[in-house]
C-alpha cells in the first residue's frame, strides 16, 4: 500500500448564500457530499495513482454507507473503516461574501478506538491532526505514530486554533517519531512563529519533510533540508475547501511512490489547484 490516511470520514455540507445572518427562508446553494480530511486526501492519492487505504469510523446509517461507499467507488480500500453506534460525523462550511465559517460534528470518528490502527503498514501513512489535537482521539493518533511500520510518516496540523489550545511544544513531541509535517501559513505561524520559506524552513529543522501550503503564493516544501518551491497555478477561485487535503495525498503518495520533491510538490499543487476552481472536494478527471 502506498498511502494509509488514519483519521476521519464523514458528510460535508456546504451552505452558500449571501443572506445567512438574516433568518428566515434563505435561499442560496447547498452541497451535501462526503469528505473528511483523511477520505479527501485518500481519494486524491489514488487519483495520483497510488495504491490508498483510510482508517476512520462512520455511524451505521444511511449517511456512513453513501460516505464509505463513494470512497471505495473511487479506488480507495476502505477495509479499514469500522461502524459506530454514533452517527456519521458531519461538517458544515459557511460561506458568505466570500468568507468561511465551519462547524464540525465529529460523530463517529471520535470513536475509532486505539485497536483500530494497529497493524499499519504503507509506504506513507497520514494521520489527521483532527485526531492528534482532540479528545477523544488523541490516545488513537498517539498509538498510530508509535506503532505503525512505514518509512515515511506524517502528520498535517489541522487547524490553528486547536493547534494554540493543544500547544505547539506538546505538538512537537507528540509528533518528534514523524517525518513530515504538513501545514498551511496561519498553522506554519502557530507552529514556527515565521511566514513562508522561513516557517517551512524552522519545521524543516524538525523534520526529514516539511510542506507550507500557501494559497495564492504556492507551496514551499524542505526536502532533506533542501527548499523546494512551487508557483500557484492561475485559477479562478470558486471553492478552497479540502484544496489542502487533495495537496497532502497527492504530495505524500507521490514521494511515497519514489517521485523527486519538484514533481511531488507541482502535482500536489495541481491538485489543490483542481479543488479551488471548482465545487467539487475530490477529483472531476479520470487521474494526474
Amino acid at each position: 500500500m502506498d498511502l494509509v490516511c488514519v483519521g476521519d470520514v464523514m458528510l460535508d455540507v456546504h451552505v452558500v448564500s449571501g443572506a445567512l445572518a438574516r433568518g428566515g427562508d434563505v435561499h442560496g446553494r447547498v452541497a451535501i457530499r462526503p469528505g473528511g480530511t483523511s477520505a479527501n486526501a485518500a481519494v486524491w492519492a489514488a487519483w495520483a495513482g497510488a495504491s490508498a487505504a483510510v482508517i476512520a469510523a462512520v455511524g451505521d446509517d444511511l449517511a456512513g454507507a453513501l460516505c464509505v461507499g463513494a470512497v471505495a467507488d473511487h479506488g480507495v480500500d476502505v477495509g479499514g473503516v469500522v461502524r459506530r453506534s454514533s452517527p456519521t460525523g458531519v461538517m458544515v462550511v459557511m460561506t458568505e461574501d466570500g468568507e468561511r465559517s465551519m462547524v464540525a460534528d465529529r460523530g463517529a470518528n471520535a470513536q475509532l478506538g486505539t485497536a483500530d490502527v494497529e497493524g499499519i503498514e504503507a509506504r506513507a501513512v497520514l494521520v489527521s491532526g483532527y485526531l492528534l489535537l482532540q479528545e477523544p482521539g488523541h490516545d488513537v493518533a498517539v498509538a498510530a505514530i508509535g506503532g505503525v511500520r512505514t518509512p515515511l510518516l506524517a502528520v498535517e496540523a489541522a487547524s490553528w486554533p486547536l493547534l494554540e489550545t493543544f500547544g505547539v511544544e506538546r505538538f512537537f513531541e507528540g509528533t518528534a517519531a514523524c517525518d513530515v509535517v504538513l501545514a498551511n501559513e496561519r498553522e506554519a505561524r502557530v507552529l514556527t512563529g515565521a511566514d513562508g520559506d522561513d516557517a517551512a524552513r524552522v519545521l524543516g529543522a524538525r523534520y526529514r519533510f516539511a510542506a507550507v501550503k500557501r494559497a495564492a503564493n504556492g507551496a514551499t516544501l524542505i526536502a532533506d533540508g533542501r527548499l523546494v518551491a512551487a508557483d500557484r497555478e492561475v485559477i479562478e477561485e470558486v471553492e478552497p475547501t479540502g484544496a489542502g487535503d487533495a495537496f497532502d495525498g497527492v504530495l505524500l503518495s507521490s514521494l511515497a511512490r519514489g517521485r523527486a520533491p519538484e514533481e511531488a510538490l507541482a502535482l500536489a499543487c495541481h491538485a489543490g489547484a483542481l479543488v479551488a476552481a471548482s465545487h467539487s472536494t475530490w477529483p472531476e478527471e479520470t487521474g494526474a
